[in-house]
């Protein structure tokens, strides 16, 4: 399915509130939602941790977003980042935003010579997007059956990635 005529921009002084109401509203009747995925962006975007901030325009107004950030991994191995949240605003849901988001943050992500991403979310959305389950990876405080990879050069390292320490703040 084609998105609605949206335009993909980098977030700008101005967007955050925009971002904070879309990302409420999108998570809201989520039933895996914790309820503070839009105070984790501020978060991390006070903490400057926010590698990529994408909105999506529909008609001038955002109607999507998606962040990425770094991650860690226990073998040390650098180059891996942790997309999400990931919003779209309700009425838009099921009509591609997400997924044309999805393929400018891996676009990014390619330019970066990134060496993947991780993500906790739909194991029926994200593998056709090229994410793979990984429960064996997963940090500890993220549910195993959720925690999925998407690796661009090379193999998934042994052992187990943590979100940046926002996450779990």
């Amino acid at each position: 399915m084609n998105p609605p005529a949206i335009r993909i921009r980098p977030e700008v002084e101005a967007d955050p509130p925009a971002i904070f109401d879309l990302t409420r509203r999108a998570f809201a009747p989520m039933p895996f939602a914790a309820g503070d995925e839009q105070v984790l962006i501020g978060v991390l975007r006070d903490l400057g941790a926010l590698s990529l901030s994408l909105v999506a325009e529909h008609r001038g107004e955002v109607v999507g977003h998606v962040a990425l950030s770094p991650v860690t991994h226990e073998s040390g191995e650098a180059g891996w980042f942790g997309l999400g949240p990931i919003s779209v605003e309700p009425a838009l849901q099921r009509q591609g935003v997400g997924g044309a988001l999805i393929a400018e943050a891996k676009r990014w992500l390619s330019d970066q010579d990134a060496r993947g991403c991780i993500l906790t979310g739909d194991p029926n959305y994200y593998p056709r997007h090229g994410f793979l389950p990984a429960p064996g990876h997963a940090p500890e405080a993220e549910p195993p059956e959720y925690f999925m990879v998407l690796s661009l050069s090379g193999g998934i390292p042994d052992g187990r990635f943590r979100f940046h320490p926002a996450f779990y703040a």
